[in-house]
């Protein structure tokens, strides 16, 4: 009671004395009221468990002397007896169970069926004894007040027990009905003291006018506050337009005599325009005046609403200084979003000389009028440059007018260290030239020029370097002339964050040149500088490469290889990825391609061979996670025989081939597509053909008909129809680049195009030879023969003794059938063909070795020679050159 008093005290005081007596007295009639009511619910809930008690057991004790009680506990089924009873007792009498059991308190009688046979829950034993049991617990209704009274026999025996009892939550709602009389009688008696006590409180207000000394105390406190603590000044007026008071704060804003209480504004010394304000008494909010010197947020409301005095009060806010901050805020916030801008603008190519003018046209005229870029000639290149040569290259140029003679862009200026950009290029920090008037040295290395700058109004400048990671680049210049005021510190710190971030773009430019000159100086050396000469084919080719900021120089190749027998090999691939590691690659897949052509290897064979190559490459280089793979490299290769213009074609993940018949229609080849190289796990298949001369292979790289604007299927069909009809292989190259490309490629293209070629009768010659020795000599004459009509007398004797030899080893060594042919081509080929799959090898003979010469007597003579496999068996070629002019 003492802690709820003390919490109530600091409530009763605050408020008047009329109030405090009010809320005196009614809480004292509460707290009477509440007593009460509580005493009357307490004494009427212990009424009516006493009630409910005596009931419960004056119904066990008139159903155990029930007639037929002791005979039903004797019978073969009590409970069928006595349960119904029991309901029907139970619903009569008004309780809420009648329980019959045996002295050992096993059930035959239960409101819930399902209880029945099971043990009753409670005190048994006394009334087991003859006695009875009251008591209140918890069974299987709820918490409950029970009694328990004995059936007796005639002779005392006790036969058997009977509880009835009524739960708790019964009596509660009997005790319930009678709290609403009791409260209600107790509302009444409170409204009954609140109304007497409302009486007496009106009474004592009238006479206390409602106010408490505390509460004067705390008023004079909070007006102490206003006049000298409140950091805002306050006026009030009175209705007279007077000046009724002014705190320390007000007089210190608008310089109030002491005196100020009593006068009009304006008799106060206050401005004209703040003193109508005051005069008017009109409602105003942040309404800006100036009041000597200063800027007042100025706020008025008039006092005589709801009833008070006339007047008006006025605050008063110095914003001077908020106005001062808000400027500069101003110009921070200009400058970030300049800053913002420029990182999403500039720099949006890898180009140096894109980006370079990305930063004069951004800078004109947010920051200056004029603006010039100028390089260091390295950074051109993709390299560093050296800060001892200040010679710098403008590559970028913009100005607000035209008619200011600034140097022209492409100009190598060689800045002296007196000028702000050789001075800023050497030391790395910027310069400023606030007043260009004094030529000062900035003049340099053209003082009429700079005369005339100065003459068009250009007065300051600052020159800023433009450094990225450590190196600096560049200078970029800035100008004014619009502005009568010079740049200043802050405009150098905008300029420097501005040409930092360009810098960085720059330097990425830089790198990207340099790295992207260096994957075309790779590619360019890996790619065949000049097609191998041949008669196979008439071949023309086009290589481009992506352009920087676009990819960057890719993995796209084309190869032209000569094979034994006329034959021809065209090779297209493309390598997965662009720059410096895709030459590379390239390069390497090139070499091995020529390697395993060596070996005259058909186009599915050799394919495999390059897709397990490939795969080793992976699996050597996995364990360096910076490695790009190789796998997914495609290939297309095509071996072209002119002496039966057959062409044997396979490809691996590469397009299908175009080609274009003598009459100039054309079409796609329905090569088998294989797996990209390094998948591995599926064969690679052969397609063939039979060319008529005239006929022209278009083997081309995916940039050529892939877009992102258009379908691949779309593109394919561009190309088939700029193939039609485009003539010869050169003008085809250019037709189809023309119509296909767009002005920047975003990658690399490789197209090559040949026209086949046929070698008539008049250059081949084809004898078959039986399995038989006696037919050499026969060979030998008809090969004299056929060299004399091809004018070749003076190559007879070596081309005879070269087919002696050969065709005896078939003889001796090899099955039949044998084929002996001779190709006049830019070289005499010899070709005998068995059907055997040995291959012979060469070998130095012993002096004492009979045979074993042949072969190293044909390694001798002849220029080249190898082995062939075919399906049927092998042939084993020779070369041999031939005079100048021989071939035609």
């Amino acid at each position: 009671m003492a802690g709820f008093l003390g919490r109530l005290r600091p409530v009763v005081t605050a408020r008047p004395l009329a109030h405090q007596v009010f809320a005196l007295q009614v809480v004292i009639v509460l707290f009477l009221a509440l007593a009460a009511a509580t005493a009357l619910v307490l004494q009427a809930r212990a009424d009516t468990e006493r009630e409910a008690r005596n009931r419960a057991l004056a119904v066990a004790r008139t159903f155990a002397q029930a007639p037929g009680m002791r005979a039903a506990l004797a019978s073969d089924d009590p409970s069928a007896v006595l349960q119904p009873r029991a309901q029907a007792a139970r619903k009569a009498s008004d309780v809420d169970f009648i329980v019959v059991m045996t002295t050992d308190g096993i059930r035959y009688t239960h409101p819930n069926p399902a209880e029945i046979g099971r043990h009753y829950i409670g005190a048994i034993e006394p009334a087991a004894q003859g006695g009875i049991v009251r008591e209140t617990v918890t069974g299987t209704l709820g918490p409950s007040t029970r009694a328990v009274v004995p059936v007796t026999d005639p002779d005392g025996t006790v036969a058997g027990l009977v509880a009835a009892g009524i739960t708790l939550e019964r009596v509660s709602e009997t005790a319930n009905h009678q709290v609403p009389l009791l409260l209600g009688a107790t509302a009444a008696a409170l409204g009954l003291s609140v109304l007497g006590t409302a009486l007496v409180s009106r009474r004592l207000r009238q006479q206390t006018h409602g106010l408490e000394p505390a509460e004067m105390t705390r008023m004079y406190e909070h007006h102490d506050a206003v006049l000298h603590a409140v950091r805002e000044g306050v006026i009030i007026v009175d209705g007279e337009a007077r000046l009724a008071l002014a705190n320390d704060e007000a007089r210190r804003l608008l310089d109030l005599p002491a005196d100020a209480e009593g006068r009009t504004a304006a008799g106060a010394g206050i401005d004209a325009a703040l003193a109508g304000l005051l005069a008017e008494g009109r409602p105003a909010t942040d309404e800006v005046y100036i009041a000597r010197g200063r800027l007042l947020a100025v706020s008025q409301r008039p006092t005589d609403r709801d009833g008070g005095p006339s007047g008006a009060v006025a605050t008063l806010r110095d914003t001077t200084e908020l106005q001062a901050l808000e400027g500069r805020a101003d110009v921070a916030r200009q400058r970030l979003r300049l800053l913002y801008d420029a990182g999403l603008r500039i720099g949006s190519r890898l180009d140096v000389v894109h980006t370079s003018q990305e930063l004069a046209d951004f800078a004109v005229p947010r920051f200056a009028d004029f603006v010039a870029v100028e390089l260091a000639e390295a950074v051109l290149r993709g390299e560093e440059p050296s800060q001892r040569d200040a010679a710098l290259c403008r590559v970028a140029f913009r100005g607000v007018r035209d008619d200011v003679p600034f140097l022209p862009v492409g100009e190598l200026i060689p800045y002296g260290p007196a000028t702000p950009q050789g001075a800023g290029f050497r030391s790395g920090r910027p310069v400023l030239e606030a007043d260009m008037t004094s030529f000062s040295g900035w003049q340099e290395p053209a003082p009429e020029r700079a005369r005339k700058v100065v003459e068009a109004g250009i007065h300051s400048m600052v020159a800023v370097p433009l450094r990225a990671r450590g190196v600096v680049l560049g200078v970029v210049t800035f100008w004014r002339s619009r502005k009568p005021g010079p740049f200043e510190e802050d405009d150098v710190a905008l300029g420097e964050e501005l040409a930092a971030r360009a810098a960085v773009s720059l330097d990425n430019a830089r790198r990207y040149t340099r790295e992207h000159a260096m994957a075309g100086t790779l590619q360019r050396s890996l790619l065949p500088r000049a097609l191998q000469e041949q008669n196979a084919l008439d071949v023309a080719h086009r290589y481009l490469p992506a352009q920087a900021g676009r990819g960057g120089v890719g993995g796209d190749w084309f190869d032209v290889i000569p094979l034994p027998g006329a034959r021809v090999a065209l090779v297209v691939g493309d390598v997965v990825g662009h720059g410096l590691h895709a030459a590379a690659t390239m390069g390497r897949l090139r070499t091995a391609v020529h390697n395993f052509s060596t070996l005259d290897l058909p186009p599915d064979e050799l394919l495999w061979h390059m897709d397990e190559l490939v795969t080793r490459i992976d699996q050597d280089e996995g364990g360096d996670g910076e490695a790009a793979q190789v796998t997914g490299a495609t290939c297309l290769y095509v071996i072209y025989d002119p002496s039966t213009r057959r062409c044997t074609l396979a490809r691996a993940g590469h397009l299908q081939p175009a080609v274009v018949g003598p009459d100039g229609r054309a079409g796609f080849v329905d090569v088998p597509a294989g797996p990209p190289l390094g998948l591995g796990g599926l064969p690679f298949e052969t397609a063939e053909l039979l060319l008529a001369p005239g006929s022209s292979l278009a083997l081309y790289t995916d940039g050529l008909v892939e877009d992102r604007h258009r379908d691949i299927d779309e593109g394919l069909e561009l190309l088939r129809l700029a193939l039609e009809g485009a003539g010869d292989p050169d003008e085809a190259c250019d037709t189809v680049l023309r119509r296909l490309l767009p002005e920047r490629p975003r990658d690399d293209v490789a197209l090559l195009i040949a026209r086949t070629r046929a070698l008539d009768e008049d250059h081949t010659a084809v004898w078959d030879v039986p399995s038989d020795p006696s037919a050499v000599a026969s060979v030998r004459s008809a090969v004299t023969r056929t060299m004399a009509g091809w004018g070749l007398e003076e190559e007879a004797f070596v081309t005879e003794l070269i087919i002696s030899e050969l065709v005896t080893n078939a003889v001796r060594h090899a099955s039949p059938p044998i084929r002996v042919r001779l190709i006049r081509d830019r070289a005499l080929i010899c070709e005998v063909s068995d059907g055997s799959s040995t291959s012979p090898h060469l070998r130095r003979a012993a002096i004492t070795d009979e045979g074993g010469r042949g072969l190293f007597l044909v390694a001798q003579f002849a220029e080249r020679w190898g082995t062939r496999y075919t399906a049927n068996g092998k042939v084993i070629w020779t070369e041999q050159p031939l005079p100048a002019g021989a071939d035609e």
